[in-house]
């Protein structure tokens, strides 16, 4: 029996969902967003939102999206009590240092892969780090790539009638 992917959201991901636009053309990502994050609650699943993750949110919706700071909490806490959020370990920051340093990445990228890693996690929906980067049995995936992968498609679709 097939079991469904636990599944880790990267910042952005949690960003279009929220409908934060900086062109016309995110549209589509806003969409795509909120349709994975709809497919996997009717699943349910609960998704995996890193602490990092979040707090970027939180600050995403303050300075682009020009919410106050107590909606963007609001927004943030609603977003937090759909998924687990899972903190950054002693053991999950030495393991984003090794990422960081290892694969060239970002810090708040290598982060949020470890936490994610470190939560159980078998995807990470982001736009940010390079589609199909496998680490630790965790694979990223781009949900808005121009062809996103199959199981991209099937997180959009989980829960619904067959």
């Amino acid at each position: 029996m097939n079991r469904a992917p636990r599944v880790a959201l990267d910042t952005n991901v949690l960003v279009y969902a929220q409908g934060v636009l900086s062109a016309p053309a995110d549209q589509p990502k806003i969409d795509t967003a909120r349709a994975l994050i709809r497919g996997l609650l009717r699943g349910g699943a609960r998704p995996v939102a890193p602490a990092q993750a979040l707090a970027e949110l939180h600050r995403v919706l303050t300075r682009k999206g020009g919410l106050d700071r107590a909606d963007a909490e609001t927004r943030v806490r609603r977003v937090g009590a759909a998924s687990e959020i899972a903190g950054t370990t002693s053991s999950a920051w030495d393991a984003a240092l090794a990422l960081a340093t290892d694969h060239r990445l970002q810090i708040f990228d290598a982060v949020t892969l470890a936490v994610a890693v470190e939560a159980g996690a078998d995807l990470l929906l982001s736009e940010d780090l390079r589609d199909g980067f496998s680490w630790r049995g965790l694979v990223v995936r781009n949900p808005f790539a121009a062809a996103p992968a199959p199981d991209v498609g099937r997180l959009i679709t989980m829960g619904a009638m067959p």
